[in-house]
C-alpha cells in the first residue's frame, strides 16, 4: 500500500489539534463534590421551622428566628390583633408574649414514638429535667448510635441541670430501667418535666406508626373497685380476695389441644364483675441463624438464632375468654365470627357500664377485619363493624377505630367506595349512621376526635384537586359529614402546630421547590391571621444547591397521573447528555417520593456523579385511590414499572439531556427486590441495578408484610414472582449487597439469588458486608460501592480515575 501524502497530512494535523473535552462524570472531582454536599449545604437555609411558644391560655406567642451569620432575634406575634414584631433578646419575648418567669419547657415524648437516637448537634443548652413522679428518674443521653449513656438519676420531686446541645435526645426511665419519656433539647428549651404520666403514644397508634386494633384501658390484674386480684399461672386462671388472701382457680389449665392455655393479659370490666383473659395457642417456631463473621470483641464467629416466622407458617393465636366473677365460672363465647384469627392479641374495649365489651377479629389473608361486641351477660356475639374485600384490608396502615362510649358509637376507617375514608357506626345494632368524608381523595391520618364538639381533625391527601395529591393538608370536619374544611389550603405539603387551647394553628408548607413558609391560622376555619416567616434559602441557593424538579405524567392506562422529581448534577450542563438513574422504592404501603423541603436529598449525592436521578410513585403504592394501591396485591412483581417507564419516556422527550439508552436503577429492602426485578422483567429498558438487601423471594421474608400484600393460603405467585425463579431472564449488569446481620430480611434471600444466578450461569456482582445489618448500602463502604458500580457501568469509566 502506498502512502497518502494527504491522509498523513490529516493525521498528523489531528494529533497536534486540542483533544475534545471529556465529559466531567465519574470523575475524582465529582465524588469529591458528592462527599463535601452535607457540609456545603449545612446552616444555608434560615428559618425553615418556627417552634411556637404560646402564652398559656392567651392569645400571643414568640419564636426565635434566625440571622444571617449565625445570630438570632425574637419574634412576638399577637393572634388576636394579627401583629407581629421583632424584639431583641429572650427575656423582652417572654415579656411581651405574658409569660415571663415560665421557662420554656420540652414536650414530653412516648419512647415507642420518639427518636431513637440523638440528631445533630446545634446550640449548647442548659436543660432542667424536673421529676413529679413518685420515684426516682434515671437519666440517659441516647447518643448517635441510639446507645443509652448514662447520666445518674433525678430524686422524685427534684431538679437537676445537664448541659445539652440542641437536638439531642433524651431518655428518662424507671429505677429498672423502663423507658418513660424521651425529650429531644431545644435551642430556646429550659425545662424537661418528667411526669407525674407517663406520656401517651398518640391514640389510636402502636409503636412505629402502626395502627392499635381497638382501644380501652391498660389491662390490670386488680379490679377497678380493689376487692379481686386476678393472675395467670401455668395456663390457668385465678382470683384473689383482696381482704381475706384466698385464692382459687376461676378456670382449669390447658385444654384446647396443641398446647393451648389461658394467657393475660387480663382485662376487667368497669363494674368489676367480669374479666377477659385469651385462650392462646402458639404457633411454630421458625429459626433463622444470623452468623457475624468477624465481631470486634472476639476471634470467633458470634451465631444469633432468630424466631422469624414466614408466610404460610403455623402462626399464634389469642381468641378472648370471658369470666364471671360472682358465677365462678366462664361464660362460653361463639367463635363462628372469628374463625381464622391472625396472631396479633387483639385488644378488648369495655362498655362503661360494664354491660359489653369489643374487640377486633381480623382475619388471616386481611380480607376480613371485624369489629365484634359481646354481651357481657350471655356471651352472645355479633359483628357491628363487617369490613370485607376482594383485595386486602391494610390493617397496617390504613386503619381507625375510635369507640364513642358516651353515644355508643364507633369512628371507623374504610377503603369500601374506593378511596380511603371514615363512617361513623351505632355501636349498638351495627347500623352505619353516615360517611364523615367523602370524595376523591384519601384521609391520611386521624389526628382527634372530640366526642363533645363531635369533630374529628385529620390529615388528607388530594383534597384540594389542583394540587399534588400526595400533600399532606390538614382538615377538620362534623361527625356527621358536614362543615368540611381544609384549614392548610396554600400549595404544598404541611405540618401544623396547635395552641395549648386549639384556637390557632402554627402551619408550616413546603415543596421540594419550595422552602418552608410559615403562617399563623384560625383553627376554626382555617382563616389566615397572618404569615409569620418565609426560610431563607439564598446562601443555599449560592452555594451550587440545584433545586430538584417536579413532574407528572400519564400512566400505564393513559388517564391516571404519575408524579415524581428529577435531580440534576449541580454543575448541571443543559448541553450534554445523562445517564438515567432511578432510586426505587414500591412498597404498597406507602408512597415514597419526596413531597417537602429539605437542602438535600439521597438522590442529589448520586446525581453529583453526573446522572439525571428520578424518583416515581408507580401504581401499587398508597396514598391514593385503593385502585391504584391494590394493583399490587398478589402481585409485587409489577412494582408499578409500566408506568415508571412511560414516565421517564414523557419527561425525556421534552428533556433531551436524559439518555434513555443508559438507565439504571437501585434501592433497598423492597427497593431491593424492585431494582432486581427491573433488570429480569425489564431488561430492555434498565441496563444497570444495584439491589440492596431485598426481600428477593416473598416467600423468604417476614411474615406480616408479606401475608398482607400477597396474600394467604402461599400460592403459585408466591414463585411466579420471585427474583430467585426468574433469576435466569437477567440482563444488564448487577450489583447485589446484603449485611451478614440482617435480622430484617434474612440475608438468604440475597444469596438465594446469587445461588440461582450462579446456576443460570449469569455474571453479576456480590458484596456482603460483614457486621452489617439491613440496609448494607447505606454504610459508607456500600454507599461508595453502589455508587462505584453506576459510574462504572453507566458512564463506562472507572470511577475516580480522572
Amino acid at each position: 500500500m502506498k502512502n497518502n501524502p494527504l491522509l498523513i497530512a490529516t493525521l498528523f494535523a489531528a494529533c497536534l489539534a486540542p483533544a475534545a473535552p471529556l465529559r466531567a462524570q465519574g470523575t475524582k472531582a465529582d465524588y469529591e463534590r458528592a462527599a463535601e454536599l452535607p457540609a456545603a449545604v449545612r446552616g444555608k437555609v434560615l428559618n425553615q421551622t418556627v417552634r411556637p411558644r404560646w402564652q398559656t391560655g392567651g392569645d400571643r406567642l414568640w419564636y426565635r428566628r434566625e440571622l444571617p451569620g449565625g445570630g438570632s432575634e425574637y419574634v412576638v406575634v399577637d393572634a388576636k390583633a394579627g401583629t407581629r414584631r421583632v424584639v431583641a433578646d429572650l427575656a423582652a419575648a417572654r415579656t411581651a408574649a405574658g409569660d415571663a418567669g415560665e421557662p420554656a419547657g420540652l414536650p414530653a415524648l412516648a419512647p415507642e414514638a420518639a427518636p431513637r437516637r440523638s440528631g445533630g448537634a446545634g446550640a449548647e443548652v442548659h436543660l432542667a429535667f424536673a421529676n413529679e413522679t413518685r420515684e426516682e428518674m434515671r437519666l440517659f443521653w441516647l447518643d448517635g448510635d441510639g446507645n443509652r449513656q448514662p447520666y445518674g438519676a433525678v430524686p422524685a420531686g427534684a431538679s437537676r441541670t445537664l448541659r445539652t446541645f440542641a437536638g439531642h435526645a433524651w431518655l428518662a426511665a424507671r429505677p429498672d430501667g423502663t423507658p418513660f419519656a424521651v425529650f429531644v433539647a431545644e435551642e430556646d428549651a429550659e425545662r424537661a418535666v418528667i411526669g407525674p404520666n407517663p406520656p401517651d403514644v398518640r391514640r389510636g397508634r402502636t409503636p412505629g406508626g402502626r395502627r392499635a386494633p381497638g382501644g380501652g384501658g391498660a389491662p390490670s390484674g386488680v379490679s377497678p373497685d380493689g376487692k379481686w386480684a386476678a393472675s395467670i399461672r401455668e395456663g390457668a386462671l385465678y382470683l384473689r380476695e383482696q381482704a381475706t388472701g384466698k385464692e382459687a382457680p376461676l378456670s382449669a389449665g390447658g385444654g384446647g389441644g396443641e398446647g393451648t392455655v389461658l394467657s393475660g393479659p387480663v382485662r376487667w370490666s368497669p363494674d368489676s364483675k367480669k374479666l377477659v383473659a385469651y385462650r392462646t395457642t402458639p404457633g411454630q417456631e421458625h429459626p433463622v441463624t444470623i452468623v457475624e463473621s468477624s465481631p470486634r470483641d472476639q476471634v470467633q464467629p458470634k451465631i444469633t438464632t432468630l424466631n422469624y416466622l414466614k408466610p404460610g407458617d403455623r402462626i399464634p393465636t389469642h381468641r378472648p375468654r370471658l369470666f364471671d366473677v360472682e358465677l365462678r365460672r366462664e361464660v362460653p363465647l361463639d367463635d363462628s365470627l372469628a374463625p381464622t384469627p391472625w396472631m396479633d392479641r387483639p385488644d378488648v374495649h369495655w362498655r362503661p357500664d360494664g354491660s359489653a365489651f369489643f374487640y377486633v377479629y381480623n382475619q388471616r389473608g386481611h380480607q376480613t377485619l371485624r369489629v365484634l361486641r359481646v354481651d357481657a351477660a350471655t356471651g352472645g356475639v355479633k359483628a357491628v363493624v363487617d369490613e370485607q374485600s376482594d383485595t386486602l384490608i391494610d390493617y397496617a396502615n390504613r386503619y381507625f377505630l375510635r369507640y364513642l362510649d358516651a353515644t355508643d358509637e364507633i369512628v371507623w376507617m374504610s377503603e369500601r367506595d374506593g378511596w380511603n375514608h371514615l363512617y361513623l357506626y351505632d355501636a349498638k345494632n351495627g347500623r352505619v349512621k353516615n360517611q364523615i368524608t367523602k370524595g376523591p381523595w384519601v384521609v391520611r391520618g386521624v389526628e382527634e376526635v372530640d366526642a363533645g364538639k363531635r369533630q374529628v381533625l385529620f390529615r388528607a391527601g388530594g383534597i384540594a384537586p389542583a394540587q399534588d395529591p400526595y400533600y399532606v393538608h390538614w382538615c377538620r370536619v362534623n361527625l356527621d359529614g358536614t362543615g368540611l374544611v381544609d384549614l392548610t389550603p396554600d400549595d404544598g405539603t404541611h405540618t401544623a402546630q396547635f395552641s395549648p387551647d386549639g384556637k390557632y394553628l402554627v402551619d408550616t408548607y413546603s415543596r421540594v421547590d419550595l422552602p418552608p413558609v410559615t403562617t399563623l391560622r384560625r383553627a376554626s376555619d382555617g382563616k389566615l391571621v397572618r404569615e409569620l416567616e418565609r426560610a431563607d434559602a439564598t446562601a443555599l441557593k449560592e452555594a451550587r444547591w440545584r433545586q430538584p424538579e417536579r413532574f407528572a405524567a400519564k400512566g400505564r392506562d393513559g388517564r391516571t397521573d404519575i408524579y415524581g422529581v428529577i435531580f440534576r448534577p449541580t454543575n448541571f450542563d443543559p448541553a450534554k447528555k445523562y445517564p438515567v438513574v432511578e432510586n426505587i422504592y414500591a412498597g404498597p404501603q406507602g408512597s415514597f417520593v419526596p413531597k417537602a423541603f429539605a437542602p438535600l436529598h439521597g438522590s442529589q449525592r448520586i446525581a453529583e456523579l453526573g446522572f439525571i436521578v428520578v424518583q416515581i410513585d408507580g401504581m401499587g403504592t398508597a396514598n391514593r385511590s385503593k385502585a391504584f394501591n391494590t394493583l399490587s396485591w398478589k402481585n409485587l412483581g409489577d412494582a408499578g414499572f409500566p408506568d415508571r417507564i412511560a414516565w421517564m419516556k414523557a419527561a425525556a422527550a421534552t428533556r433531551p439531556e436524559m439518555d434513555l439508552t443508559r438507565v439504571g436503577l437501585y434501592g433497598g429492602s423492597a427497593g431491593g427486590q424492585n431494582a432486581l426485578r427491573g433488570l429480569l422483567a425489564h431488561g430492555d429498558f434498565y441496563k444497570v441495578g444495584v439491589a440492596d438487601c431485598g426481600c428477593h423471594d416473598n416467600r423468604m421474608d417476614k411474615i406480616w408484610w408479606n401475608e398482607l400484600y400477597m396474600g394467604w393460603p402461599v400460592g403459585p405467585h408466591y414463585a411466579e414472582q420471585s427474583n430467585v425463579t426468574q433469576a435466569h431472564r437477567l440482563t444488564g449488569k448487577l450489583l447485589l449487597i446484603v449485611g451478614e446481620k440482617d435480622t430484617n430480611v434474612d440475608p438468604a434471600s440475597t444469596m438465594q439469588v446469587a445461588d440461582a444466578l450462579v446456576r443460570a450461569d449469569k455474571d453479576f456482582d456480590l458484596l456482603v458486608i460483614p457486621g452489617a445489618g439491613h440496609g448494607a448500602a447505606e454504610t459508607p463502604y456500600g454507599s461508595r460501592r453502589r455508587a462505584d458500580f453506576l459510574v462504572r457501568h453507566l458512564h463506562g469509566v472507572e470511577p475516580r480515575s480522572r
